[in-house]
């Protein structure tokens, strides 16, 4: 049945699977720090200084090494050129006439995102290279956080007797590799900005597709004692000698003006621009290059909608902005760095944190920018009927939220193409809540839209062949869409099963909307989610067949483990379920709306009797109740209720849902089967354990490792005083991902013992942001408990 969908998507419709199981992603060890901000596109720059990872069309991915991006150097003293070389190690087929091969030993790449060092210890020379790369991601900043550019800052360190004059050429071609470059009309430009009595010189190379169109600009910030020279068109899959030839003459290029020709079609182009300055002897100079693009404009696959992207509200939607772009990048990274430290520098310089976890906690967050993710204005003159018919349905400040601070989305992973996949993002969230709260409740938002709607068109579902409604009212949906359809107006483009019996979307939504208000204590927020939430668990409630306060799953694919099966009463779906009747009682509390408080009250007690009654075994909680021959089988990720209470502070005293005693029991016995007993306690949490120390094969995601749910797992056993259990468990993960692995900067969601993967950089790790949580909450810092402001009362 996939066979044959697969076909049809791919070879009649000619569109890309939104997860294509035939033609996974191969595994590249190649991956740096991305450039670029939140919601813009991506451009990733790999740890050998070569540009191999494209995002600028939203949700797509073009992975290809163009060889003509690339940073030369040329050394001169006393007027002669004494070393030019391009700082690569590559030997390509194509621009022979430059000087490839720059030997590795002498180059050393670091990243700790959102900034990056390499360090080029130029052979010989007696002169050291640092080019730092910053991109402007700054929590709580959702002006510049939004600016697709990045810069190279480059130190140059001259340990000669000698005066020597420094150039450093940055060569870019005019689109992404793609079969694109070659389809015609392509024309680059020189371009210079004055602004404040600043001046930023440099090229524009304009891509002209027929969608989604863009600029590239490579610009140099041309202070004093800094010259600017530029090429602006060469042919990139020449020999290059002209390039090479002029900048080896004089350390400077031609610098030609106007306009170059239009590309013919088959032809591709490309530009140059070059930084020089005299450095002395055992002195010290600094160049500082961008790369910056503008595609403000964009139509997702359907081609239906045109969105505009988050920072034109700053910069504008014409397509002109690369100049001004430019320029504010060079002129603002200085700030963009001395906030990134301010946020980071606490945390790098606490001694208690080990190393590792300082590289994963920031290191991480690629996934922020290179998820496929998306920030789009939502316009000024929008109304509520534009957003899916929401008229009258009581959220009241829909609006202003979405128009204050756009709508956002990222995808599940890179490999699976579906935005803002709920059951995962319930994981990642705790980084948007911790860093861009606004981004998390206008996501919120746009999950409580598509709650009170209602999609009656009929679908078939691959792996269970039903027919049924895409997507049920009072339901939360699976995904808000595929960036090749039309995001927000078709949601769940999940097509595997039928989520609107799923048990754990509408609990999750519960959970983070009480998660979100206690850490930002946004009463207007809560006051509009709350009838939504009683919607949702009203919907839930009928998955407690036997009415003893406690949900059933209904023995097929029905929560985030879509392929691991549960019968009856379950570990994980129930003490979600608890959870979110325990954060009802407590919103219900701060409302004031005293009958919903009592009858979820009612409910909780009798829902804690029977889930320890069918699942406590005496040392943890069985995977379900089914009496299986695995329903004895140890989760990992069977503490996930309390996971998420004792991040909302609701997990003890008149709010301890699941007792202290049995939560420890839990914790230390998955971390001596799970963690310990699984590949010598070096690969983090195998997701299920038999009793006896053999992981559970009775599905392919029992005897896989979740990356994200290690870091929810570890920020568990620390909320609970399991410290260094905690940070023994997560170390694993990122031992084996970025380490042995080799998979920086695309963390999996998967992986199994025997080196065995599964859909590279995936979004749920981001919840190591729930680590952080747990640790600042231990250290005194988590927020004061939120209630109204007096005179408040719920809708």
């Amino acid at each position: 049945r996939y066979f044959r969908w697969w076909v049809k998507k791919t070879f009649i419709e000619k569109k890309t699977a939104f997860i294509d199981l035939l033609c996974a992603v191969p595994l590249q060890q190649i991956y740096g720090c991305p450039l670029g901000g939140i919601g813009g596109g991506t451009i990733t720059r790999g740890w050998r200084g070569e540009f191999c990872r494209w995002q600028l069309n939203p949700g797509l991915y073009h992975y290809e090494t163009v060889i003509a991006n690339q940073f030369t150097v040329c050394l001169r003293c006393k007027g002669q050129t004494i070393y030019q070389q391009v700082l690569s190690v590559e030997r390509p087929s194509s621009l022979q006439g430059w000087n490839w091969g720059y030997c590795g030993h002498y180059a050393f790449y670091h990243a700790l995102y959102p900034r990056a060092w390499l360090v080029y210890e130029l052979p010989g020379q007696q002169v050291v290279l640092t080019c730092r790369q910053v991109s402007p991601v700054i929590p709580h900043d959702y002006k510049d956080s939004s600016l697709p550019v990045g810069v190279f800052i480059w130190e140059v360190e001259n340990g000669r007797d000698e005066d020597v004059e420094v150039s450093i050429m940055f060569s870019l071609q005019n689109g992404t590799g793609a079969k694109e470059d070659r389809s015609g009309g392509h024309w680059n430009e020189p371009f210079t900005f004055h602004k404040d009595g600043e001046r930023v010189a440099g090229v524009l190379l304009h891509h002209c597709p027929a969608v989604n169109p863009f600029t590239l600009a490579i610009s140099v910030w041309e202070k004093a004692g800094t010259g600017v020279t530029h090429v602006t068109a060469f042919n990139p899959v020449g020999l290059g000698r002209e390039v090479w030839q002029d900048l080896l003459q004089d350390g400077r290029l031609d610098s030609p003006t106007g306009k170059s020709r239009p590309t013919e079609k088959g032809e591709v182009t490309a530009a140059a621009v070059c930084a020089s300055c005299r450095v002395p002897a055992h002195g010290h100079k600094t160049l500082e290059l961008a790369l910056a693009w503008d595609m403000p404009c964009v139509h997702f696959g359907s081609k239906e909608k045109l969105h505009l992207r988050r920072y034109t509200r700053f910069f504008g939607s014409e397509g002109d902005a690369a100049p001004a772009l430019s320029h504010y990048a060079l002129t603002h990274y200085e700030e963009w760095e001395r906030k990134i430290e301010g946020w980071q520098n606490p945390i790098l310089e606490n001694s208690q944190l080990p190393s590792w976890y300082k590289s994963a906690l920031f290191n991480e967050l690629y996934f922020m920018t290179d998820g496929g993710t998306i920030w789009m204005e939502v316009s000024p003159d929008c109304c509520a009927e534009d957003l899916q018919g929401l008229a009258g349905a009581g959220l009241s400040h829909l609006l202003p939220v979405l128009r204050e601070y756009g709508r956002f989305a990222y995808l599940e992973g890179q490999e699976y193409r579906m935005y803002n996949t709920y059951d995962v993002h319930f994981y990642a969230s705790f980084a948007l809540i911790m860093l861009w709260p606004k981004l998390q409740i206008s996501l919120q938002y746009d999950i409580a839209v598509t709650v009170v709607n209602e999609d009656v068109q009929p679908r078939q579902y691959l792996m269970c062949g039903q027919t049924a409604q895409v997507k049920m009212k009072n339901v939360v949906p699976h995904d808000i869409g595929d960036p090749g359809d039309e995001p927000w107006q078709r949601v769940n483009a999940y097509l595997m099963h039928d989520t609107a019996d799923w048990k754990d979307l509408n609990l999750k939504f519960v959970l983070q909307v009480y998660r979100d208000y206690y850490l930002t204590h946004d009463s207007l927020y809560l006051q509009d989610m709350w009838p939504v939430c009683q919607a949702v668990m009203e919907s839930e409630l009928k998955f407690d067949t036997d009415n003893d306060g406690l949900i059933e799953n209904g023995g097929f694919a029905d929560q985030t483990y879509d392929a691991w099966v549960v019968h009856g009463a379950s570990a994980y779906c129930g003490g979600l379920w608890l959870a979110a009747v325990c954060v009802m009682c407590k919103m219900a509390e701060v409302l004031g709306d005293t009958e919903i408080q009592q009858k979820y009250l009612d409910i909780l007690n009798k829902g804690k009797e029977a889930f320890e009654r069918m699942l406590w075994n005496g040392k943890y909680y069985n995977y379900d109740s089914s009496g299986s021959d695995t329903s004895s089988s140890i989760m990992s990720d069977q503490c996930a209720g309390q996971w998420f209470l004792g991040a909302c502070g609701l997990d003890q005293g008149e709010f301890e849902v699941f007792p202290k005693s049995h939560v420890l029991s839990a914790l230390r016995t998955i971390f001596e089967k799970n963690v310990l007993s699984f590949a010598g306690g070096t690969m983090g949490a195998v997701n299920g354990m038999r009793p006896d120390g053999v992981p559970d094969t009775s599905s392919v995601q029992s005897n896989e490792v979740w990356v994200g749910v290690v870091y929810s797992l570890a920020a568990t056993m620390i909320q609970e005083g399991m410290v260094e259990e905690g940070f023994r468990t997560a170390e694993g993960c990122y031992r084996t991902v970025w380490e042995r692995l080799g998979m920086a900067f695309q963390t999996p969601e998967a992986y199994r013992e025997k080196k065995v993967y599964r859909s590279l950089a995936y979004m749920r790790p981001l919840s190591i942001w729930s680590m952080q949580l747990a640790l600042e909450r231990r250290a005194g810092q988590a927020p004061a408990p939120a209630q109204l402001p007096q005179g408040c009362t719920h809708p």
